[in-house]
């Protein structure tokens, strides 16, 4: 972060240290050495105090941060929304697998359930589609690489059309591949216990 560097350089063209920065602002001198090798982030009032402090205006002393903690953000939602899509697909799977049994050859209701667990997952695909259109991201390498917060423009310069597309294409067999070995499975063992307690 860019206010921890802020903070240092302002200290310095000042000429105080630590202790005295903490004495001028009523907090402890580990709080502003905490800020400074980024272990913690001032509150509001703190960073107004500083920005007093130091003659500067707030916006100056946040300078990259809006942008980083901006960044943080999406990256967390980009990983929480991945994680409900997988488990919304998974849960879909068992629960196909079960309902199959169960199945006249009227409409059943009980496939309503399975529907019901794959919507959260079509809306968190789409939300996730949407992000990456924003963030300009198109390969699952960079998309790997935005999840774990790496450069994403380093990765961008490795784009190939084709090698896209195959990538593409196997992503969804697999997917596709491991739902229906999930569903098969679950219709296995609901079988089974069906046939047992027969």
């Amino acid at each position: 972060m860019e206010l921890s560097k802020q903070i240092k350089e302002h200290r310095a063209r000042l000429e105080i240290s630590q202790e005295q920065l903490a004495e001028k602002m009523y907090v402890s001198r580990q709080t502003i050495s905490n800020w400074e090798n980024e272990r913690s982030y001032p509150d509001v009032h703190n960073l107004l105090l500083l920005a007093a402090i130091f003659d500067v205006t707030l916006d100056q002393l946040v300078k990259g941060d809006v942008k980083i903690m901006k960044e943080k953000i999406s990256q967390a939602n980009f990983n929480k929304s991945s994680y409900i899509m997988l488990i919304s697909s998974i849960l879909s799977a068992i629960s196909l697998g079960i309902t199959i049994p169960f199945i006249n050859s009227s409409l059943n209701w009980s496939l309503l359930i399975p529907i019901g667990f794959l919507l959260p997952g079509f809306y968190y695909a789409t939300k996730i589609d949407k992000w990456k259109k924003d963030d300009d991201i198109k390969t699952y390498k960079e998309i790997a690489v935005f999840m774990e917060g790496g450069d994403v423009k380093a990765a961008r310069k490795e784009r190939s059309e084709v090698k896209d597309i195959l990538e593409t294409i196997i992503i969804v067999i697999i997917y596709v591949a491991v739902f229906l070995a999930i569903m098969y499975i679950s219709f296995l063992v609901t079988r089974g216990l069906i046939d047992y307690f027969k």
